[in-house]
């Protein structure tokens, strides 16, 4: 079947998205995930696997039931490493003896600042880590790789996570977590960087793609419209740091509880991250101050 920009698939079901490609929704709906994890096999013949998802075995079966007659797995891709996108990429190569493809390590493409902040003991936030995820070929920005019936070229885009790529496939993109249309990225220290995905967001703009396929929910129709409002939902968020900083000096944590007040309480810690990014992205252009390096817990003032 054809899904449409605003259907509703079924978990484990197939769906065609456009010719040449499927897509298998996980069975993993959460408030971080939509409806859950977006698998998509890539091509005719031998396939290309993109964020095999997180460890379910029913989502594990329902990859390889999707496979057509006489079809088989020749790449493994991983956009990046949260518990979401990649745990069954392990598992799946060694049923099809595929190599998983990615950029790195769960700590590959971390700022300098980022990995202090790791150093220092600050965890992961929103929907974990895959902290064993080790790929078997690294993708750096602009390899371009290839089956019989498709090619792809990986585009480095830390931001959401430092070892994301987002990969262009003609004049289409699989934009991973980068760029979602149901919901914004989180951006959560010290494995995202608002600075990368400000820059990372401009990147993938540039390459002016006709839609994006993401990890989670529907395709991006207008994918310049899309990233154009989230450009402006960050900028439009940093002005709402700097106006609550000129009431006095306050941390993360304290900002986003006076920032998000339509936001459930249960999220209130990820918006604590996303502030927590704005505040670093801030102090490394001198316009917020902070004693000493940035921590999660320090208060903030205006520079």
């Amino acid at each position: 079947m054809k899904a449409s920009a605003d259907s509703s698939p079924l978990p484990g079901l197939p769906e065609v998205p456009e010719e040449g490609l499927r897509r298998v929704l996980a069975p993993n709906p959460s408030p971080m995930t939509f409806r859950g994890t977006n698998t998509y096999i890539l091509g005719e013949g031998r396939v290309a696997v993109i964020d095999p998802g997180p460890a379910l075995p029913a989502h594990y079966d329902a990859i390889l039931a999707a496979l057509r007659a006489g079809e088989s797995v020749s790449h493994i891709l991983v956009t990046h490493s949260h518990l979401d996108h990649s745990p069954l990429a392990r598992p799946l190569a060694e049923a099809t003896s595929a190599p998983i493809y990615a950029f790195g390590t769960s700590e590959a493409g971390r700022s300098e600042l980022m990995r202090e902040l790791a150093a220092s003991g600050l965890a992961e936030g929103g929907e974990g880590v895959d902290r064993d995820f080790q790929p078997d070929e690294t993708l750096s920005d602009g390899d371009e790789i290839g089956g019989p019936s498709w090619s792809l070229r990986a585009l480095h885009t830390p931001g959401h996570f430092g070892n994301h790529l987002c990969f262009l496939w003609g004049d289409a993109a699989f934009s991973g977590d980068h760029v979602m249309g149901w919901a914004t990225s989180l951006v959560s220290p010290p494995d995202g960087d608002m600075g990368a995905y400000m820059e990372s967001l401009a990147r993938l703009a540039s390459c002016r793609a006709r839609v994006l396929f993401p990890g989670h929910g529907s395709a991006i129709e207008d994918p310049a419209a899309r990233m154009a409002y989230l450009a402006a939902h960050r900028r439009e968020r940093e002005s709402q740091i700097l106006a609550a900083l000129a009431k006095g000096p306050a941390n993360a944590a304290t900002l986003a509880s006076r920032i998000y007040t339509e936001t459930p309480p249960a999220l209130l810690p990820a918006a604590a991250r996303n502030v927590f990014a704005h505040l670093i992205d801030l102090w490394q252009k001198n316009r917020v101050d902070c004693i000493g390096r940035p921590a999660f817990a320090l208060p903030f003032s205006l520079a």
